[in-house]
Order: structure tokens, then C-alpha cells, then sequence
């Protein structure tokens, strides 16, 4: 595509050089540009685009997208907010593949990976091609590609959506990060239909204040516009059970959608029994009563599937193929995942690094456990600080053995996060053991028969970062090898 025909798509520019030079790729990293590129300069926490622009230049780039005068000898198209630009050159450059695509966008606190991916797997039994966007991979039908991000930036959206839509994907669903509205990630995604899990306290190293995390989670339900059409309906799926539901309800002209369990709403689950191995639990649908017995586990794996059999009925997924699909999940790697190497105790690996879903795991077990529940927590560096007393004093109320450890501590001293933890539970009892590793052989070689061990924080996380460097670690290998080891 030629470079004034992405340009007739921005209505405020300055263009330095009249050059119309064919554009083949679009890149916002310097390092992988390739001749023929268009390379945009983005302003990023750690790095400034602008400082790689000849670098880009000396690779290939034909022309740049920036905020101010860069010292290049190719075309410098000058805007106010390259990442802005950057979306609606994105969207044009891969020709609108979301108008073609029916997508979902899910967002919330906790629950958006195994909403997505439960929503995914209905699609898939439904004999749809389909597409995932998320926190642990990028699913384009049965191509998978690592991410780094929850929500990638408008650049790679696009493009996987573009690939999607060459593959004859028609369904696709994808998390998206609270980061990712606030700063635009998601501008030019057409969504038909929006899903709220949940909202409690975290990045409030980011948002600052949770009224601020609140508004721009509810960017995405604003986002579905103001358009009515019959023959491409928007729907915004609420959690009724959540008071965010409300301003979101209000932030929407959609048409909504609600589910739950304690408040009155479209889609809801009574009589919900549990077991260690599964859930019981009976829905309630406009379209009927019916009986689901699935294998996911807890009040929470309830919600999630609640908010992704709302979005599936409303997709026109027969409901006796919804169901079907939901009783044969088996759940989301690192999401209360059991590692099971013959030991006769449990020991569940999940991603639970907010108060809330730490609480909902530890109140989970409760509800089966037959012998002692230890917890291994930690909180991440260089990220939100309020949390982690709270965290700490969760743990130490919900189970029997509190283990304070490490897990992401990034640029902060590990020792300094654990103060923190333990400034939150002063006068309860806990053991601290600051090396993840060693904290889970302790917990795994002095447990008893029927002990439920915990480890939460990483979930499906395969690294853990120490100051700049990024180890390999992944708490279900450990866990596995410290059984073997016991046995």
C-alpha cells in the first residue's frame, strides 16, 4: 500500500518530503523493521521510539510516523499522538479485518483468561474457526504464537486479526487489559460484544485510584457505540453481582446482557454443590432450566462460565451445545491446576495475585479440604504496593500454613516486598522463605496426608524475573520435581 493512502486516512499531520514510497510493513520496534517498513516512534515507560529512528532508517524504514523533527533523510510525517495514529493507520493498512470478524472482548480483574478461553472452546465445539487473543498465547485456528502482553499494541492486533481473517476465522475473543484502553491499544477493534468478569483492587500503580481503574475498564463497553443495527447487534455481557456493573450499564448503548448468582439477572446458577472434583450447579437461561455438571471447581470458575455461556446465547450457539462444551472443559493451564505425581496430598498451581482471586481460591478449598491448607505468596516488584499487606493478611486468615516468598521482584529488593507482606499480619503466625523454589520443596516435604498446597502468584507463568533478568521457573515443574524428590 502506498504511504499517501495509509496518510488519507489522519486528518492532522505535517509531512516533511512528498515522497509516496510503498509501504510493507508497519513496526513500532526499531528491530524489526525491514525494507520497506513504516516505522511510528512511540513514547513507552522505558524507551522513546523517537531515539531509534535512523537505526529504523539504516534497516529499511521508507518513511516514520512521529510527535517531532527526527534526523532521518526519508519522509517524517509529524502528529500529535503517534500511538493514535498508529491505530488508524493499523486498522486501514490491514483493511478493517474486525468489521469482518464477529469479535469478543473480555475484561475485568480476574477471570479474563478463562473466560476467553471457555467462550473459545464453546465456539470450537460449535464447529466454528476460531481466534484468541490473551495473556499466555495468540490462537489463530490451530497456529499458536507466545505473547508478551495481554493485549498487544494496535500494530500486531491488527495484523493478527488480518491473518485471522485470511485463515477463515469468524469467531475471535480476546482479554483486554485495563493499559491496553487507557493508552488506545484497542482503538479501531470493532467489538460486538463486550464481557465484564469482575472488578477489585489491583494496578493501582498505574490507575492510582480505583475509581480511575474503574472508569477505564469501561472504556470497552462506551467503545460499542451508539449505533443500533439488527443485522449486527452489539451486546455488553455484566456481572450483576458487581456494583461496576451499574456505571457500566449507564457508560453503554448495547443492548445488556447480565449474569450471576446472588442478584437477579438474565443468566444465573442456583443450587451450586461442590466437590474436589468438579461442580454442580443448576442454569437459569431465558431459553430454560437446565443442569450442568462441569469440572471446574469454586464459586469464581461459576461467574466465568456464566459470563461466557451469556456471550454464546447471545452469539446463537445452540444451548444444548453450550452446555455440552462447558461440561467438558477442563480449565486454563496455571488456573487452579493440579500437579499430580502420585503424592497423597493435593498441590494446585494458580495465577491468584489479586486480594480478591487469592481469596476466592483459599475460600474454594476450604469448601473440600480434609487436611491443613498451605498457601505459597508472593507479591511482584515494581508494582502495585497497596496490595501487599492485604495479600499477606488474606492468606494468613484463609489458611493454615502462610508462606511468604518471592515472585517477580523485578527492580525491587525482594526482602524489602516481603517486609511489606509481613507489615500486614503483625502477631499472626507465618513462615517466610524468600527463594520461591526452596519455599515450595519446605511446603511439599512437610506435608502431611489429605494437605492442600497452594501455589499462587505465576500460574502459567514459565520465568521469574530478578532485576533485569528474566530466569526460567515454573511452578508446576518445581512442584513436580520436589514430589518426585519426596517420593
Amino acid at each position: 500500500m502506498k504511504l499517501q493512502d495509509l496518510l488519507a486516512n489522519l486528518h492532522d499531520f505535517t509531512e516533511k518530503g512528498n515522497a509516496n514510497p510503498s509501504i510493507t510493513s508497519l513496526e513500532m520496534d526499531s528491530r524489526e523493521v525491514v525494507k520497506g517498513s513504516l516505522f511510528f516512534c512511540v513514547r513507552g515507560n522505558t524507551f522513546d521510539g523517537h531515539l531509534f529512528a535512523t537505526q529504523a532508517e539504516a534497516k529499511g524504514a521508507v518513511a516514520i510516523i512521529a510527535e517531532k523533527a527526527v534526523q532521518v533523510s526519508i519522509p517524517v510525517i509529524i502528529v500529535k499522538d503517534t500511538r493514535r495514529a498508529m491505530a488508524v493507520i493499523a486498522d486501514a493498512f490491514y483493511q478493517h479485518p474486525t468489521h469482518k470478524l464477529q469479535l469478543i472482548g473480555v475484561t475485568g480483574t480476574n477471570g479474563k483468561t478463562s473466560i476467553s478461553h471457555i467462550i473459545e472452546e464453546i465456539f470450537s465445539a460449535a464447529g466454528e474457526k476460531t481466534g484468541l487473543i490473551g495473556t499466555m498465547y495468540t490462537k489463530i485456528g490451530e497456529k499458536t504464537i507466545e505473547m508478551k502482553n495481554t493485549t498487544p499494541e494496535s500494530v500486531m492486533l491488527q495484523k493478527y486479526f488480518h491473518q485471522m481473517m485470511s485463515a477463515k476465522v469468524t469467531r475471535a475473543v480476546m482479554e483486554v487489559s485495563s493499559h491496553a484502553l487507557d493508552i488506545g491499544r484497542v482503538h479501531g477493534c470493532d467489538f460486538n460484544i463486550a464481557v465484564f468478569s469482575n472488578l477489585t483492587q489491583d494496578h493501582l500503580d498505574y490507575h492510582r485510584t480505583i475509581d480511575e481503574y474503574r472508569r477505564v475498564k469501561g472504556l470497552l463497553f462506551a467503545g460499542l457505540g451508539n449505533r443500533f443495527d439488527k443485522d449486527n447487534p452489539k451486546y455488553a455481557i455484566l456481572n450483576n453481582d458487581d456494583p461496576a456493573s451499574e456505571e457500566y450499564a449507564r457508560s453503554t448503548s448495547a443492548t445488556i446482557v447480565t449474569y450471576g448468582i446472588q442478584q437477579t439477572a438474565d443468566i444465573m446458577a442456583s443450587n451450586i454443590r461442590m466437590t474436589a472434583s468438579g461442580t454442580i450447579f443448576e442454569l437459569l437461561t431465558p431459553v430454560g432450566s437446565y443442569e450442568v455438571k462441569m469440572k471446574l471447581i469454586g464459586q469464581f470458575s461459576v461467574y466465568n462460565v456464566l459470563a461466557s455461556i451469556a456471550a454464546c446465547i447471545v452469539s446463537q450457539i445452540p444451548i444444548h451445545t453450550i452446555i455440552s462444551a462447558v461440561e467438558q472443559v477442563n480449565g486454563v493451564p496455571g488456573r487452579f491446576e493440579i500437579v499430580n505425581e502420585g503424592q497423597n496430598f493435593t498441590v494446585i498451581v494458580d495465577y491468584a495475585h489479586t486480594p480478591d482471586s487469592l481469596e476466592n481460591v483459599l475460600k474454594t478449598v476450604k469448601q473440600f479440604a480434609k487436611g491443613k491448607i498451605n498457601v505459597i505468596i508472593g507479591c511482584g516488584g515494581d508494582r502495585d504496593r497497596s496490595k501487599r499487606p492485604i495479600m499477606a493478611r488474606i492468606a494468613t486468615t484463609f489458611a493454615d500454613v502462610p508462606i511468604f516468598t518471592s515472585d517477580n521482584p523485578r527492580s525491587e529488593d525482594p526482602i524489602e516486598i516481603l517486609k511489606e507482606m509481613e507489615a500486614g499480619v503483625v502477631g499472626e503466625a507465618y513462615i517466610t522463605i524468600p527463594d520461591r523454589e526452596k519455599a515450595i520443596f519446605y511446603a511439599i516435604s512437610n506435608a502431611s496426608e489429605n494437605d492442600i498446597i497452594i501455589i499462587a502468584g505465576k500460574g502459567h507463568e514459565t520465568y521469574q524475573i530478578i532485576g533485569n533478568k528474566t530466569h526460567s521457573f515454573d511452578d508446576r515443574l518445581v512442584a513436580a520435581r520436589a514430589i518426585k524428590e519426596l517420593n
